[in-house]
């Protein structure tokens, strides 16, 4: 497997600075950042086999795959999703009987794809794991209901919509789960007010997170 160069967006630093007393090493640790890394032929292993077969059953899916830590991630345009998942499931030599989890990341940098969905996928006939990742913008966040596949993915999609504000359209109840039904807002977007109140404990007060200094 040979790895496509990607320009890191970003470098990440220990947090803490010489002289703390910290000898874990954390505080010396210097790492780019590099996000949705596309790789290229051959992977290894089976992942080429699951790629091939995606590309060869789903026509206009791109051939765009990550295998980082030993995964596999294939980027999929929304459009092509419900196309994909179906494949992947009902297709003998894929088999991913399993969605055990959908969840939402924002990246509030990425002009025009600020919100991901992503889908973990299980084959307990060949035991592997798949991640499909699919993006879509603030201003259209809407992504095609998996539940006519999957169908206990219903309360993971409902999860994301609640703290991301991803819609999934023709979900059969696309309600809020963990916030009160009159709740506003999103509250995992990293453009949400941390707000809050404050908290005493012990006779100490602690103040609301948008009070607090900065770390």
């Amino acid at each position: 497997m040979t790895e496509t160069p990607f320009a890191p967006i970003a470098t990440r630093k220990g947090m803490w600075g010489s002289g703390s007393g910290d000898v874990s090493g954390f505080g010396g640790i210097s790492r780019p950042v590099v996000r949705h890394r596309r790789d290229v032929r051959p992977y290894g292993g089976w992942f080429d086999e699951v790629a091939d077969q995606l590309l060869a059953l789903v026509p206009g899916l791109p051939d765009e795959f990550d295998t980082r830590l030993g995964e596999l991630t294939a980027y999929v345009p929304r459009e092509c999703l419900l196309a994909v998942v179906r494949a992947a499931r009902d297709d003998a030599r894929l088999r991913f009987e399993v969605c055990t989890s959908v969840n939402g990341v924002h990246y509030p940098d990425e002009a025009g794809e600020e919100l991901h969905v992503v889908y973990h996928l299980l084959s307990m006939t060949h035991n592997r794991r798949l991640r499909l990742e699919v993006a879509v913008s603030e201003d259209d966040p809407v992504i095609e209901s998996v539940t006519s596949v999957y169908p206990h993915a219903n309360w993971h999609e409902r999860e994301t919509w609640d703290m991301f504000g991803i819609e999934f359209a023709h979900h059969p109840g696309l309600t809020r789960i963990l916030m009160p039904d009159d709740w506003e807002g999103h509250p995992q977007r990293k453009d949400y007010p941390l707000g809050g109140i404050p908290v005493e404990f012990k006779g100490a007060e602690t103040p609301p997170p948008d009070e607090r200094r900065s770390y």
